[in-house]
């Protein structure tokens, strides 16, 4: 048998490696495989309050939504498919901002205890690190797929503090048609530009 609240230590610092991994890189590829495995741990967070059933709607959902978007990065512009190139103080400044939101929302964490009572100590840590760096992602991009990434990553902050408060079957379908309207957002945004001449 599989300890939960084990693997719930596990998920916060893995949801720090995977945000930064979406903050850094600039491979499409890999931005799309992270955005993957940070829904295990939103699933595995999730997990500590919903049954299994509905908390693995999260990583269906989301895995769905990432499928959709990298299925639209096959048929967007070639310029957004190639890799982007910055230089390296950009990686540092990016690092610095993630260090910097990290700690606000470290310190904000336990006044939200008074606001979430029932929620577990793993999944205030997990949810609100990923809302600030969807956040921070978000004010760091104009480009759909990040944009999209973004998003995502913010709503599932939500999705784990919500799962705490809220345990209906109901919410859980909503919250997962929201994440793939999201997705179907990004990927029309990705592909509009190549459609546009069409009709010509």
């Amino acid at each position: 048998m599989v300890n939960i609240d084990l693997l719930a230590l596990l998920a916060a610092p893995f949801i720090l490696i995977t945000s930064l991994a979406l903050l850094i890189s600039r491979n499409w590829r890999r931005s799309v495989l992270a955005l993957a495995a940070q829904y295990v741990s939103v699933f595995v967070l999730t997990l500590l309050s919903w049954p299994l059933g509905m908390a693995a709607t999260k990583l269906a959902a989301g895995w769905m939504a990432g499928a959709v978007l990298g299925v639209a990065m096959f048929g967007a512009p070639q310029a957004w498919r190639l890799e982007e190139r910055f230089w390296p103080a950009g990686r540092v400044f990016r690092l610095l901002a993630a260090a910097m939101v990290g700690l606000v929302m470290l310190n904000l964490a336990p006044s939200l205890h008074s606001w979430l009572p029932g929620v577990h100590d793993q999944q205030l840590w997990g949810g609100v690190l990923l809302i600030g760096m969807g956040l921070l992602h978000l004010g760091l991009t104009a480009q759909p797929l990040r944009v999209a990434l973004g998003l995502l990553t913010m709503l599932s902050g939500f999705e784990v503090l919500y799962a705490a408060v809220e345990t209906s079957a109901l919410v859980a379908g909503l919250l997962a048609g929201v994440n793939l309207g999201l997705a179907l957002a990004g990927a029309y945004l990705l592909t509009a530009p190549t459609m546009s001449g069409e009709g010509d």
